[in-house]
């Protein structure tokens, strides 16, 4: 829509939802709720985006510029209403729009569709109007401006809520906020809105009033989905529209051919990329930009954030964060993958396995109770259970390279740096300290020495003693037996 301007209201202060954070910056399925409505704008392809800002602008406007850097940002330092508010973002522009659509959203509708958008523009545009309203009905309309038609149907004016007669609060329509301006009336019309209302704000809602005295087209479309409309103005609204905004997820997914077990215990974030074929299995959340490949079986019990799995990959029970997961893969139960994991394609990262910036090969596996941070582990090669990869020496990281096909002992400790060559073994409970030559085996522990009747004589008077006092008891009784009670002195039991 190459002659379309929006402009996104987002200065509010947002008290209702008592925190330091900005309204609209408080999230819900993976993004803000000004990134929800942004990517909604986005889809409409517009020529301009303006984003009003007041309310702690040092935090939402690097957010709004991060998200689309070709916004522009103005500031409204006194909030005292939507029309102002728009008059605020039309000052902004260096080339203010004399012709074409102006749409004005706002940055608290995180369920708003660009569908929607582009289809109310498109009929604002056919209608020829020069104010067009995004209305909704709903059954409880407490709070909102409401739309007032005459006889005919015609929209007359909007009325909000303090301003309004018994009779006008008991009409169901409302103004959603979301209006649609021919872009030459706008200009003209909000140097005219006045305040002269109950609250003494300038409402661009009056602009429908102007256009009527004017004998100009005003037009009201009632979306299908009012909820797309419905802002959040406290923690409890934003909870409501976090679980709605969800269930559309996962039920936009499971059309697509995902299989969800339980889609009450489920969460996928809105920037999530699943296949068909993925299965997800109760308890499991998808977070931020998690892509998961067909076949693949996630969860239950499990937590993916920006982690990649691979096609018919198996994760149970973990947690993970930054990881990449190759093809036919297994994780967990009970891993813990952080930033940095890579798992190749039919590789292991087994129970009570914690991960950090390691590459494990393909095939490799670590199968269970181990720490792996730093490393690289080789194709094919397997890890020993109880394995600590000791990449910090309490002043720098180093990293351990274990090579291909390499078989290590169970409770090994790799000191880094150091590298254990291809096919290379270690022994159980090595400490390796020293780089291991490829074939080579690795050991670092003592022969064993048994100190006999130690715990006898050191913890005397314990059941530790007097279980090994009973273990030892038959073999002094054989002693005896074949000693003095069958003939006396050792000469004599030589002889016999």
């Amino acid at each position: 829509m190459s002659d379309l301007t929006v402009i996104v209201l987002a200065a509010g202060g947002g008290t209702r939802m008592k925190s330091k954070t900005p309204k609209v910056l408080h999230r819900i399925g993976g993004r803000s709720m000004i990134g929800h409505v942004l990517a909604a704008v986005g889809a409409l392809e517009p020529a301009r985006v303006v984003t009003v800002i007041g309310h702690q602008r040092e935090l939402v406007g690097p957010h709004v510029s991060e998200l689309r850097p070709e916004a522009v940002l103005a500031v409204q330092d006194e909030q005292l209403g939507t029309g102002h508010a728009v008059r605020v973002a039309l000052d902004a522009l260096a080339d203010a729009p004399r012709e074409g659509t102006v749409l004005v959203a706002y940055g608290d509708t995180p369920l708003l569709e660009g569908a929607t958008l582009r289809a109310f523009t498109e009929a604002h545009r056919a209608a020829g109007a020069a104010v067009s309203i995004l209305s909704g009905i709903v059954p409880e309309p407490f709070g909102y401006g409401r739309i007032v038609r005459d006889g005919d149907g015609v929209v007359q004016a909007i009325v909000e809520e303090k301003d309004a007669s018994d009779a006008e609060r008991a009409i169901t329509e409302i103004n959603s906020g979301i209006l649609a301006f021919d872009a030459a009336f706008l200009l003209d019309a909000v140097g005219r809105i006045g305040n002269d209302n109950a609250k003494g704000e300038y409402y661009l809602t009056d602009a429908v009033g102007l256009a009527r005295e004017a004998g100009l087209v005003v037009t009201a479309h009632p979306v299908d989905d009012a909820l797309q409309t419905e802002g959040a103005n406290d923690r409890a609204q934003l909870a409501d529209l976090g679980r709605e905004l969800n269930r559309r997820i996962v039920t936009r997914w499971m059309r697509e051919g995902v299989s969800v077990m339980d889609p009450a215990t489920t969460w996928i974030d809105a920037d999530v990329v699943l296949a068909p074929d993925v299965t997800i299995l109760p308890g499991t959340q998808l977070l931020g930009a998690t892509v998961v490949a067909e076949d693949a079986v996630v969860g239950p019990d499990t937590t993916l954030e920006d982690c990649e799995i691979g096609a018919g990959a198996r994760v149970v029970r973990t947690h993970g964060q930054l990881a990449v997961i190759g093809a036919g893969a297994s994780v967990g139960p009970f891993a813990y993958l952080r930033p940095g994991t890579q798992l190749g394609a039919d590789g292991k990262i087994g129970t009570f396995v914690e991960t950090k910036n390691a590459a494990i090969g393909e095939g490799a596996k670590v199968p269970h109770l181990s720490y792996v941070g730093d490393a690289e582990i080789g194709e094919g090669t397997n890890i020993g259970a109880g394995t600590i990869f000791a990449n910090y020496d309490g002043v720098a990281k180093h990293r351990t390279t274990v090579g291909r096909q390499a078989r290590t002992g169970s409770n090994n400790t790799f000191v880094a740096p150091v590298t254990i060559g291809d096919g290379a073994s270690t022994g159980g409970g090595t400490v390796v300290r020293r780089n291991v030559p490829p074939g080579a085996l690795a050991v670092s522990t003592s022969p064993q020495r048994n100190l006999e009747g130690w715990v006898v004589s050191r913890r005397a008077g314990t059941a530790q003693a007097a279980a090994a006092e009973a273990a030892l008891a038959p073999a002094a009784g054989e002693q005896s037996e074949n000693g003095r009670e069958l003939g006396g002195d050792p000469a004599e039991r030589a002889e016999s």
